[in-house]
């Protein structure tokens, strides 16, 4: 069949990546310890050799997959777990489907490739069980509060004292006290609604995210001695974090992520420019010179 110069080389790409997605997936399948979810894996990976052996009929070629492409997403799955590199590898797959799409007047089998494509992601849904995305809320739950709680904070605290040093020690020692808090908090809120998982992991996971958090935010007071500069730095520091996290959200848990990213933006600047402007009225108020 004489298929366009555009469209072979478009079928090439996707060989090459179905051969990086078979790698992937026969690597991840032996590395994971649940027989069933092993067993998906490593169907998944039979069916992107099947993909990649039915395009050389028309290619005429097999290209070398991307030893970069495969060490990446096993290093990912590694870091951030299973279900996160999956779903980031299969969302590469929805532009080849509109290649799909655009070939199925020249290949008609190719419809039969979306519907197997399509069912990878589902079957992928259904398998994973991770503790990282089960315990997902109790992250949220400590992020989030770090996050609106303490850089509101430290707002407040950079107009009220404005010395650098005494800001970020304030701050560590409410941050730290707030996550114990959240993690008590955590734990009875989670056993109180009888959720099937840990409470005390729960808990765990609530405190970590929270502490963790309050170590970036408060780290810029203790580098410069400016603390406007620190504030503004702070609140680039959350602004990150929060991209970050509703990136990995997600794309492992199928959110959107510029709805929630915008919400969490937005509510951390308000919280923010209302304590700092409480701060600047304390310092007046109570003539406070440090």
């Amino acid at each position: 069949m004489n298929l366009p110069e555009k469209i072979i080389n478009e079928l090439i790409q996707i060989q090459k990546n179905e051969l990086n997605e078979y790698y992937v997936y026969s690597s991840l399948a032996k590395r994971i310890g649940n027989p069933r979810n092993s067993e998906i894996l490593n169907k998944i990976a039979r069916e992107e050799l099947a993909h990649a052996k039915f395009w050389k009929h028309y290619t005429g070629v097999v290209p070398k997959p991307s030893k970069f492409a495969i060490a990446f997403y096993k290093i990912i799955a590694s870091l951030l777990g299973l279900t996160f590199s999956l779903k980031l590898m299969e969302r590469a797959e929805e532009k080849a489907q509109d290649v799909y799409e655009s070939i199925k007047e020249y290949i008609p089998e190719a419809s039969k490739i979306v519907k197997e494509e399509d069912s990878h992601e589902n079957d992928l849904i259904n398998m994973i069980d991770e503790e990282k995305l089960k315990y997902a809320g109790a992250i949220v739950l400590g992020l989030n509060d770090a996050l609106v709680e303490l850089t509101g904070a430290l707002a407040g605290l950079t107009f009220a004292l404005q010395n650098t040093f005494i800001i970020g020690i304030v701050g560590l020692i409410t941050g730290i006290a707030a996550s114990f808090s959240m993690s008590a908090s955590s734990y009875l809120s989670s056993k109180a609604e009888g959720e099937n998982k840990n409470y005390i992991k729960s808990a765990i996971y609530t405190g970590v995210a929270y502490i963790l958090t309050v170590i970036i935010l408060v780290f810029p007071y203790f580098i410069f001695f400016n603390p406007f500069v620190a504030l503004i730095l702070t609140i680039c520091f959350a602004i990150l974090i929060i991209f970050l996290f509703n990136f990995y959200i997600s794309v492992a848990k199928d959110y959107s992520f510029k709805n929630r990213f915008i919400e969490m933006v937005v509510l951390n600047l308000i919280i923010t420019g209302i304590t700092f402007t409480l701060g600047f009225a304390i310092r007046e108020i109570f003539n406070i010179e440090i």
